[in-house]
């Protein structure tokens, strides 16, 4: 879709809290298997967030992370938050660091494919039927919407009850740039966007079909559209999944239908994410990966997290910011293999399938990347 231009692939990684850096040795592993075996060439540079950035330095994210973000042509993100920190103010929570690392590079497009695996189509808590071959990509916008509008805040009325502002805000802009990706990302897919707000009763909602419809009779007139409330859209989610190609939506409800669409697939461990910023005149772009899973601190160290999400995000990295769509698809045929000759981490455990640890599925990745070599 994008591409980094530099010849030098620079890449910052932040492995993060919780079960974060036993997943990302399970990257680094496949890694160093693209450098000694297809002879890809990373400048990696590795730093604290969130939690760990708070122990060490009293912040979640410094200043000199983000100039490194900057300069990095993308950012490998594993997962940030710890209960032990539950007592810090907002500004210090470690979940800080994505959202000022999202803010300040501008990452303002989430791609979240939500797409079911053969081996796991009985992990899914929806019928076989209902599930079997789904791939679906929702793009959200990040940086926009009721989580950044303003006014916002709690105050106290005269009465001394308190009340709690938030305020949903788009601008032509901002609608115009997400839609773009979305349409971009369906060319390349089958062709079909639809796109999700509530017209009906929010004025925002309004403005976000109006904009995304002129987006596409102008510039993607070839994308099939329609249109869809997000309350109907979770509804169908849950009824017909297989209808969605991709789906382009707000802040809000990108953040509760990708999270619903990801229980479709069986598991929050085996997703990915990406999230896209625009494009500068030297065609570089900011971006960053990560699973969608989160710290899961209450199984931290003890080596049973699924490493799949992680790896998969790796692989969205290699597709979307370096071009290096042979080397995505290995990677994605190796997770496929891997699940369909029956080896499972705990959380998509079945009867009759091998239950293995963290690092006994990242090894079972590289060893089948050797075998998709020859």
């Amino acid at each position: 879709m994008m591409t980094a231009q530099n010849t030098a692939i620079k890449l910052l990684v932040l492995p993060g809290d919780g079960i974060g850096p036993e997943i990302m040795r399970e990257v680094r592993h496949v890694i160093d298997w693209l450098q000694s075996r297809r002879g890809l060439t990373l400048d990696i540079t590795e730093d604290l967030v969130g939690g760990a950035s708070l122990a060490e330095y009293g912040v979640p994210i410094r200043d000199e992370v983000i100039e490194k973000a900057w300069a990095a042509d993308a950012v490998l993100f594993g997962s940030v938050g710890d209960p032990k920190w539950a007592h810090v103010g907002f500004e210090k929570r470690p979940e800080v660091a994505i959202l000022k690392l999202r803010q300040e590079l501008g990452l303002f497009a989430n791609l979240r494919p939500a797409k079911v695996f053969d081996a796991l189509v009985d992990a899914s808590t929806l019928k076989p039927d209902v599930v079997r071959g789904l791939d679906i990509m929702i793009v959200r916008e990040t940086v926009g919407g009721i989580y950044f509008g303003n006014p916002r805040g709690i105050e106290t009325l005269p009465d001394g009850s308190k009340r709690g502002i938030n305020t949903e805000v788009y601008t032509t802009a901002e609608i115009e740039r997400v839609a773009r990706v979305a349409f971009d990302l369906a060319r390349k897919r089958s062709n079909r966007v639809c796109s999700v707000e509530k017209c009906n009763v929010m004025e925002s909602g309004l403005l976000w079909k109006e904009v995304v419809t002129d987006v596409h009779a102008k510039e993607f007139p070839d994308v099939e559209l329609s249109h869809m409330l997000a309350d109907n859209c979770a509804m169908q989610l849950v009824r017909n999944p297989r209808q969605f190609d991709v789906i382009v939506t707000g802040n809000l409800f990108g953040d509760l239908l990708s999270d619903l669409a990801s229980m479709l697939t069986g598991s929050l461990g085996m997703l990915p994410s990406a999230t896209l910023g625009a494009v500068h005149e030297n065609g570089k772009f900011p971006a960053l990966y990560e699973p969608i899973h989160g710290s899961a601190p209450d199984i931290a160290g003890k080596g049973i997290a699924n490493p799949i999400a992680q790896i998969l995000s790796f692989a969205m990295l290699l597709r979307y910011s370096l071009n290096k769509q042979e080397e995505a698809d290995m990677i994605e045929q190796a997770v496929s293999n891997v699940l369909e000759s029956g080896l499972r981490t705990a959380d998509i455990m079945s009867e009759g399938m091998a239950r293995v640890g963290t690092s006994v599925m990242g090894e079972a990745i590289v060893r089948e990347l050797d075998k998709l070599q020859k």
